[in-house]
């Protein structure tokens, strides 16, 4: 007899063999069985608990394919900058921040996102130095490429009007002065990052729990964790903790810096490897940054600025170590995850991953690259023939059109998160959020790849709405295709017997209310491993 059924619903399992169905029965953490409602009762015994769905849709539960998740749980409780659209607005969030805080303790995360001031204009150190002159200060752009610190921070760091900007990344001055502005783009973040003590075991917990309790609420039961250089272990050792403890409310698959390829090879890992709650996926690696801090990589250069075209991450120095590193990882039988934005960073990374294809043969690989935003038309194809799974993030589509097109012209934008393109072309594609960088919620990710509207309503009717994809394609995307490209698609990713019983149930019906209105769609339950883990049904 089963310990849990679901009936009288509908539920779209993401089975091409049954897509539809009205209940299911769980056992055991796994799906038992899947079909009508009358078929499934005969699993109910007396010990097994019923759940009438009364109509109401169940889903796989979502899988985000690229999150940053502790830094995602720090976000929830440090200062809000996200929504803020002026300087003066800007200076307010920290007076109000300095006051919950005591000397000495950082202030990070933030979020911010300067397009939105009118004008857009880059925040400066002085606008934040007198509120802080006890509290050293690294808050983020919201794509995480770009941080604003204040002046006790750059003096920890020891960083000067004669700093040099360090590889795959820039200091940026002030063109009158020489003086630092307090901008940091992309690897000059972590000279003032490595000058904060690691937060203690607890304060980390904490921020995970909060993770945890969000990913709950939105549906969320498996995650991507994209990790640098400066954060893996402490990360890892939370993660451990709490999957010890029972405590794991969602499946990790952990990625490790492509630089600690030693670390993996010393451990003879061939990835994926751990248990279903915590899996050591492969490693993640860096091509370039991001369109927002213009350190993006590409073939011309930025329209609104001619003299740069961006930068190449410092994983790409010394020049072919990234080849090199990714020919250990294929010999090693190691999954890689590869961050490549600009047109020039996604195809340099194709030729890579072709000429290993080439040299060491055609296999499984599922080698990923993450979010694959700006591409060549001519590169499009070459993720299907080559077997590479496009990770990326719809949101970003939908928040960058508000000001991309200025940013890198309209020819490029016309090939920009090309997901129709991909999907016709045969690639996988796994969705994500980037969370913090963009909300967790996957719901709102649906609807920005099915309607590609801007979060500025700009573009009711799409933004290049030629690469709208299907509501069934995008649940796909992230549920059983984001199981896929961590080698989980045998175990989760639909509703289907042998399976593990993760599964949400929704509010409102995906396939029958206007695709605009898909965000106002909220999770009611959340199931793991059979286990209720968030309940705001009522049923």
């Amino acid at each position: 007899m089963a310990d849990l059924v679901f009936i009288n619903g509908k539920i779209w399992t993401v089975n091409q063999n049954q897509p539809w169905a009205e209940a299911l029965a769980i056992e055991n953490g796994r799906i038992i069985a899947v079909g009508r409602t009358k078929e499934i009762k005969e699993f109910i015994g007396p010990d097994t608990r019923r759940i009438d769905l009364h109509g109401a849709l169940a889903l796989p539960g979502f899988i985000d394919s690229h999150t940053h998740f502790m830094k995602g749980g720090n976000s929830l409780t440090s200062i809000q900058l996200r929504d803020v659209t002026s300087k003066i607005d800007f200076i307010k969030r920290f007076e109000q921040k300095t006051k919950e805080l005591e000397p000495g303790e950082w202030i990070l995360e933030g979020n911010w996102d300067h397009e939105q001031f009118s004008p857009p204009e880059l925040p400066r150190k002085e606008w934040i130095d007198a509120i802080t002159p006890d509290n050293p200060v690294c808050v983020t752009r919201y794509d995480l490429h770009m941080a604003l610190a204040n002046s006790l921070a750059l003096k920890m760091a020891g960083i000067t009007k004669h700093t040099p900007s360090p590889e795959g990344g820039e200091i940026l001055k002030d063109p009158q002065t020489g003086e630092p502005t307090g901008i940091l783009r992309d690897s000059a973040i972590s000279l003032v990052m490595g000058m904060m003590p690691e937060p203690s075991l607890r304060t980390r917990v904490r921020a995970v729990s909060a993770a945890l309790q969000h990913a709950r609420e939105m549906g969320v039961t498996s995650v991507n964790d994209m990790n640098d250089a400066s954060n893996f272990a402490s990360s890892f050792e939370v993660y451990q903790e709490l999957n010890k403890r029972g405590e794991l409310t969602v499946r990790i698959y952990f990625y490790l810096p492509i630089d600690k390829i030693n670390l993996m090879k010393e451990f003879r890992f061939k990835t994926p490897v751990g248990d279903e709650f915590l899996t050591i996926g492969g490693l993640k690696g860096f091509v370039d940054g991001g369109v927002g801090a213009s350190t993006a990589y590409f073939f011309e250069p930025y329209s609104d600025n001619p003299s740069s075209a961006g930068l190449l991450a410092t994983q790409m120095f010394p020049e072919g170590i990234m080849n090199q590193r990714l020919k250990e990882a294929d010999s090693n039988n190691m999954q890689v995850a590869i961050h490549a934005i600009g047109d020039r960073a996604n195809a340099i990374i194709l030729d890579m991953f072709s000429e290993i294809n080439k040299l060491n043969g055609p296999r499984d690989r599922r080698w990923r690259i993450e979010h694959a935003q700006h591409l060549r038309p001519a590169d499009i194809k070459r993720f299907s023939q080559l077997g590479v799974i496009a990770s990326v993030q719809p949101y970003h589509a939908v928040d960058d059109g508000r000001w991309l097109e200025k940013r890198i012209g309209s020819e490029r934008c016309a090939t920009a998160y090309a997901f129709k393109s991909l999907l016709d072309s045969g690639a996988v594609l796994a969705f994500g959020s980037d969370w913090p960088v963009a909300p967790l919620s996957p719901i709102i990710g649906i609807q920005a790849a099915v309607t590609r509207q801007t979060i500025d309503g700009k573009n009711p009717d799409g933004w290049h709405p030629e690469q709208k994809i299907s509501l069934a394609e995008a649940i796909k995307a992230y549920t059983l295709n984001a199981a896929y490209a961590q080698f989980a698609d045998h175990i989760k990713g639909s509703l289907e017997p042998g399976k593990l019983a993760d599964l949400i149930v929704l509010d409102k019906n995906l396939f029958e209310i206007p695709p605009d209105k898909i965000q106002e769609t909220k999770v009611i339950m959340t199931v793991l491993g059979g286990r209720i883990i968030y309940d705001a049904s009522g049923l």
